[in-house]
């Protein structure tokens, strides 16, 4: 038993660890999540989307920790990390209002008061909207107006302006969550 042991590189053990480590934290990061989701009686499908966005996060801390575990120097890994960072920095910085949808779409599921199916005003001064909520999506908002019109309002935007309920679950279309 201790050959076996000893020939496998101690890598293995912490790689193992890791796994195990992360797999912790994702089932923790989760149940949180589904908690949060079940107490504010928020969507299904907004907390799976959530769901993505921790399987993305303990990806990242997974390669990460191997590269570490694996014997990759802090060098290396600044040098492979500053440049990833620094063609995503240009990037993003081309692209940053997806990006800033999608912070918004994060800090509307845990802090966003109102539901699909209420009735809300948006106090826009060159546009203002008044519009049944049909869904929350991860960067954009479904709004249904008066008049039939599907609008579709950028979740950065929904967070910069003042909004109104006028009517808590105006029409709520049963049955309609996607799987």
């Amino acid at each position: 038993m201790n050959t076996i042991i000893s020939v496998i590189p101690v890598e293995v053990f912490y790689s193992i660890a890791i796994f195990l480590l992360l797999l912790i934290l994702q089932f923790f990061l989760k149940q949180a999540a589904k908690r949060v989701g079940e107490r504010a009686e928020i969507n299904i499908t907004r907390t799976r989307l959530m769901f993505k966005y921790i399987n993305i996060l303990i990806f990242i801390l997974a390669v990460f920790l191997l590269s570490i575990a694996w014997g990759v120097g802090w060098a290396e890994f600044s040098l492979i990390f500053s440049s990833v960072f620094a063609i995503l920095g240009v990037a993003l910085f081309a692209i940053w209002s997806i990006l800033s949808n999608i912070t918004s779409g994060v800090i509307m599921f845990f802090s966003f008061p109102y539901k699909i199916g209420d009735k809300i005003k948006i106090h826009d001064k060159d546009l203002p909207v008044e519009a049944i909520i049909e869904d929350i999506k991860a960067f954009h908002l479904h709004l249904r107006s008066l008049d039939g019109e599907l609008i579709t309002y950028p979740n950065n935007l929904i967070l910069q302006k003042a909004v109104s309920l006028l009517e808590k679950n105006a029409r709520l279309d049963e049955g309609k969550d996607a799987l």
